[in-house]
């Protein structure tokens, strides 16, 4: 009997060549051929790849198998991000997206997302619906399938992506505006688009390489040391950006080199939209991003929602509702004006446009909003732990046998998903599984970043003894 394919948080994920192979990838593709025949009339399916090893076969892969099916295919030729799948799903009125990609993983890695028609990734109850149609064999004769095919077009989708990009940025305006800016696609496949919306600016690790050069493409500060590192001998920088291997994710610095994490920028987002542009709308954010999110939407009279980890949940508040700004502690954000989906280029820049159109320093910035919320300092820690212990340190959190980490005692918990323990206002620790790795993830908030620190240090102490 073969392996049961599951998807995770963000789609399916797995070892190239263990269980990621040309096989499962057909039979989780035959599914979704199923799928999208039992729900669209005249269905097709937007198919691109990332920077991965053989993005191009298993990319080649699901598309033979959705043309032996009868279903249309509008294919991606060379690396596109999740992106401008998602927006190219929207503009070709297609019923489902196809991104053949591990986003953040570890570059042995790759993976399937499954994006809707609406261009955000397709629902919780869609995605198991497709699980639950993956069959143990294809049954497709693969070798003998052409894409050469009257139900294979090859489409542009980086082109699209750019024109929508400058058809709703002031791009004049950041162009102009003397900033020194840097953008860093860690390898991914971002590292294209960027130099056609703004080639004037610097660029790091914006080659091809599958390899990602050992290094898991996660824009956080661990991963971007030769970013800041870049910031700092240069001196003369005002901003960097970073993104992930498919370029959903984002990641942020200041001139000086310090890291701009996620909880500041969907901050920043909410106090430039609300305040500068006049704009209204439901902040939406994930269950372990910072409660002051709340307290900003509070300050401009707007509503707000947290949801569970996955950003397929503010997706669909974002499909329903009018939602401002929907984001997660991942580095995932979405604004009005654009798609219900992740895309770190397009949140770059929109604080891009933010800093030239004030004529403000991301630092001034950041002490606007510090002047609502308060200032604060947030980090995590994953956790590569056994699978005994994590599932140990599970069972004591769900018992509520953590009344305290040294000398933080716990006030209440949280428990939506994962395990929020509230010390006080201003300091909170969290606990939770990783949907997709093998790791244990802890994060903390706290008014410094040395105690920020300490708590996760006390914390790995505390679980791990």
């Amino acid at each position: 009997m073969k392996q049961k394919i599951k998807f995770g948080t963000d789609g399916w994920r797995a070892i190239i060549a263990q269980e990621y192979t040309v096989d499962n990838v057909a039979r989780v593709a035959h599914a979704t051929a199923v799928w999208v025949k039992e729900n669209f009339e005249n269905p097709s399916i937007v198919i691109g790849h990332d920077c991965r090893f053989a993005g191009e076969l298993f990319t080649e892969t699901a598309a033979k198998v959705f043309v032996s099916a009868g279903v249309k295919v509008k294919m991606a030729k060379g690396f596109v991000s999740t992106p401008m799948v998602s927006l190219g799903n929207v503009k070709l009125n297609a019923s489902l997206g196809v991104v053949i990609t591990a986003s953040h993983n570890p570059p042995s890695y790759n993976g399937y997302k499954l994006k809707s028609e609406h261009g955000g990734p397709l629902t919780p109850a869609s995605v198991q619906a497709i699980e639950d149609i993956i069959p143990e064999n294809h049954g497709v004769d693969l070798a003998n399938i052409s894409l050469d095919s009257p139900l294979v077009e090859i489409v542009d989708l980086e082109t699209m992506y750019v024109d929508h990009v400058k058809a709703n940025f002031d791009i004049k305006a950041i162009e102009n505006s003397g900033m020194k800016l840097v953008y860093d696609a860690m390898y991914g496949s971002g590292q294209n688009a960027l130099k056609r919306i703004l080639p004037n600016i610097d660029f790091l690790h914006c080659e091809h390489n599958p390899t990602f050069y050992g290094q898991a493409p996660e824009p956080i500060a661990k991963n971007l040391k030769g970013l800041e590192a870049f910031i700092k001998e240069r001196g003369d920088i005002d901003c960097a950006l970073a993104t992930d291997g498919d370029a959903d994710r984002i990641g942020l610095y200041n001139g000086s080199g310090e890291f701009i994490d996620s909880h500041h920028i969907i901050l920043l987002l909410v106090h430039y939209l609300a305040k500068y542009k006049g704009l209204t709308g439901k902040v939406a954010t994930a269950f372990s991003t910072t409660p002051r999110v709340e307290k900003m939407a509070d300050h401009y009279g707007l509503p707000s929602e947290v949801v569970k980890i996955g950003f397929k949940y503010i997706a669909d508040i974002m499909v329903a509702e009018d939602v401002l700004v929907g984001g997660e502690e991942s580095g995932g954000i979405a604004c009005k004006g654009h798609i219900p989906e992740r895309d770190g280029i397009w949140m770059g820049l929109v604080i891009w446009e933010f800093m030239a159109k004030s004529g403000k320093t991301l630092d001034d910035l950041v002490a606007e909003i510090y002047e609502i919320v308060g200032s604060f300092k947030f980090e995590r820690n994953d956790l590569h732990i056994t699978e005994e212990l994590k599932q140990s340190i599970v069972a004591n959190c769900e018992a509520g046998n953590y009344k305290s980490f040294g000398k933080y005692n716990v006030r209440n918990v949280g428990t939506l998903d994962g395990f929020k323990f509230f010390f006080d206002d201003d300091r909170w620790l969290m606990i939770r599984p990783s949907g997709t790795e093998p790791v244990l993830r802890t994060y903390a908030e706290a008014p410094t970043l040395e105690e920020v620190r300490e708590i996760l240090r006390i914390t790995e102490e505390t679980i791990c003894k």
